[in-house]
């Protein structure tokens, strides 16, 4: 008998007609854009939507704009470049992501895999995962395998159990997370069985996706919570998307309401450069602006990092506002977050103290 989450996901909404059932809207202008980018969108997540254009429409109804990107690539952090066996990517020294899911339970239209989620074509079989994880086995620098996607959560309780199992067995795997944005897509797909199932596999951390406050509902908090009572540490992933999230007060009011359900705050990313998606994305500025706005004015446990995907695999490069104004002799000059000035003083030089002993035997004194 099915779940109740996949009788939700039974529903979805994955034709035009759907969508032009509640809203008006082209109907031939989406179906071109989703004979390219496949479209799916949780009933539970569709409902959400107010008004055409509002930042959850914006997030899962295709846009004739994805087809209207001269700048874009198609794999812009050379994730195939990097990866050694199918569907697992090897970017740093002690950690790996596993893509173990095609699919999720709405696709995004700012999705940096907006190459593969979705489409048939894209086999991740069984065997492709044993093959990852026999690559992990094999290479004992590997310390933390991430479970990705698509999205992992649209498995099968005892298929993750099976990946989990076999990731457990490796003496050299110390931490697993898992990337999900079921919990705010599909919630329901969140239930005591899973996070049962998954309490068994500590250390575990689960990342989650919100942008936008509206996102946090009675259902998504249930679902973090659940998660959460399992001992498993939520962090949470955002998105800077213009006209969804690029506002101070947006950005605080999400970070705020995400510490209320027990998530915390972990990066916020630039838009990838991922062809399809121009239209989202904002200058760098908008982001150290929000950071501003942030630091200082709420929690620290409410500030993410503000970090760049470097185009070609280069890894996470984080992007903070400049509060080290300049060295002046021995003192740095500083700005705090109301931009008031303060001078901190440098350490003093230990003039060779720690290489060098007196006649004696002793350290010399410092001076």
């Amino acid at each position: 008998m099915a779940e109740e989450w996949e009788r939700l996901l039974s529903q979805s909404i994955t034709e035009p007609e759907q969508i032009a059932g509640r809203f008006e809207i082209d109907i031939e202008a989406l179906r071109a854009v989703t004979a390219i980018y496949p479209m799916r969108i949780s009933k539970y997540y569709f409902d959400l939507i107010e008004e055409v254009g509002d930042p959850i429409w914006k997030q899962c109804v295709p846009s004739p704009l994805e087809l209207q990107d001269p700048y874009g690539f198609d794999d812009p952090l050379n994730e195939e470049g990097q990866s050694p066996v199918p569907g697992l990517i090897h970017r740093y020294p002690d950690r790996v992501l596993m893509a173990v899911s095609n699919s999720c339970a709405t696709y995004c239209r700012f999705c940096t895999r907006k190459r593969r989620v979705g489409r048939q074509e894209v086999e991740l079989s069984r065997a492709v995962i044993a093959e990852q994880i026999r690559y992990i086995e094999r290479h004992p620098s590997i310390r933390d395998v991430i479970i990705s996607g698509g999205d992992p959560l649209m498995l099968p309780d005892a298929e993750i159990e099976r990946i989990l199992r076999r990731l457990r067995a490796i003496p050299h795997v110390e931490i697993l997370r898992i990337g999900s944005r079921i919990p705010v897509t599909l919630p329901q797909r969140v239930t005591p069985k899973l996070a049962k199932m998954l309490k068994k596999y500590h250390p575990l951390y689960i990342n989650v996706h919100f942008n936008h406050p509206r996102e946090i509902t009675e259902e998504s908090e249930r679902a973090c919570g659940l998660l959460a009572d399992a001992g498993i540490p939520l962090g949470n992933q955002s998105v800077l998307l213009k006209g969804v999230n690029d506002d101070p007060a947006i950005m605080k009011d999400l970070v705020q309401k995400l510490l209320r359900i027990r998530v915390r705050p972990y990066y916020l990313f630039q838009m990838d450069l991922v062809k399809g998606t121009h239209h989202f994305r904002t200058e760098v500025e908008v982001g150290i602006k929000i950071l501003e706005a942030l630091i200082g004015h709420t929690s620290g446990l409410a500030v993410p990092r503000y970090v760049i995907d470097a185009p070609g695999g280069g890894g996470k490069i984080p992007i903070q506002p400049e509060y080290v104004l300049r060295a002046d002799g021995d003192s740095l000059i500083m700005r705090n977050y109301k931009g008031e000035i303060y001078s901190y003083p440098k350490a003093p030089q230990m003039e060779g103290a720690i290489k060098s002993r007196s006649p004696d035997g002793k350290r010399p004194k410092c001076r």
